[in-house]
């Protein structure tokens, strides 16, 4: 199928777990993911429709920057404090700040561009040591740290990922307890404490992570096919 064909279908299905969940399926975003593939495929993708990219490098958002179509860019992927100076003016919000000295570096960036960055905290529910993120024991510390510290960052929610060698199904405690984390946020008072986005589910899991409460999800080969790894090697 093509890049529109494959968005519709997705759509379609994103819009069926958020009814069953008893949501419109026009609260929950789908975000592409943009990973290896080229400008050209990702200009097909705005022209169906996609509003927002997500790059899980710094790298490939400054190779491709420049070529794609007007859209919002995510910073998805693990940020490496050297690397946030090239990005703060070109994304419109982190999903994978860990630690208080990546917020610290975001907080620095922003301010020299007299803007207020949005991010996400990136929780790691599973405790899989190959996974970036802060334990669900200390999101909350860090959350607070961050809303103190950091006065040019904005913590719009939460993102995870959950294991990607269980069954989808099997994902859903993993989505449960990043959205239990979420939950305590909605409506906090503090000023750069602004609960809106719950960043759960790929391709292999989304209608799952939907139904256990996500309101924005990651897609990339269920949009664009399998990527092509060697490229990544060059």
């Amino acid at each position: 199928m093509s890049i529109a064909a494959n968005i519709e279908e997705i759509q379609r299905r994103k819009g069926e777990a958020a009814v069953k969940s008893g949501r419109n399926p026009d609260d929950v975003l789908l975000v592409a993911v943009t990973k290896l593939h080229s400008p050209e495929e990702i200009n097909e993708a705005i022209d169906a429709g996609i509003t927002d990219i997500g790059e899980n490098k710094v790298q490939e958002i400054m190779d491709k920057y420049e070529k794609v179509k007007p859209v919002r860019w995510h910073l998805i992927g693990h940020l490496q404090t050297n690397k946030v100076k090239y990005i703060i003016d070109k994304v419109c919000m982190i999903h994978s700040v860990d630690s208080l000295k990546l917020a610290h570096e975001i907080d620095k960036r922003a301010a020299q561009h007299n803007l207020t960055m949005d991010i996400l905290v990136q929780v790691n529910t599973a405790n899989e040591e190959s996974k970036f993120g802060s334990s669900s024991e200390e999101a909350d510390g860090l959350i607070s740290a961050i809303a103190e510290e950091c006065p040019n960052i904005r913590i719009r929610g939460i993102m995870c990922i959950a294991p990607f060698e269980l069954e989808p199904e099997d994902a859903a405690p993993f989505f449960r307890e990043a959205k239990e984390i979420y939950d305590r946020y909605v409506g906090d008072p503090r000023e750069r404490i602004d609960f809106k986005y719950l960043s759960m589910g790929m391709t292999h899991d989304f209608e799952v992570a939907v139904e256990e409460g996500s309101n924005l999800i990651r897609v990339g080969t269920a949009i664009f096919g399998n990527r092509d790894y060697r490229s990544e090697e060059k």
